[in-house]
């Protein structure tokens, strides 16, 4: 594992931290905000002149990151609906 994986938590227990929010009544769309890194963004940092090129290495993984965390959180929503489907 090289030293930069160590850097964040896992995305599991991140999008799982959200997802507590989300049960105690935060709004989905709000929290999906506070995940979330726009493209347009992103792109606007990656073409920032004053940015070396390893901390935009390190942008790049955060970004990476909170697509996961994201994607993860999308999940455990999308699987809390199906299951009051269900019910």
């Amino acid at each position: 594992m090289q030293a930069h994986e160590n850097e964040f938590h896992s995305p599991q227990n991140e999008a799982a931290m959200f997802y507590g929010m989300f049960l105690r009544g935060h709004s989905a769309d709000s929290l999906r905000r506070q995940i979330d890194i726009p493209p347009k963004v992103f792109r606007k940092w990656m073409r920032a002149r004053e940015y070396d090129p390893n901390f935009r290495e390190q942008l790049k993984r955060v970004y990476i990151y909170r697509k996961r965390v994201l994607a993860i959180f999308d999940s455990l929503i999308t699987s809390e609906q199906a299951g009051r489907a269900w019910q």
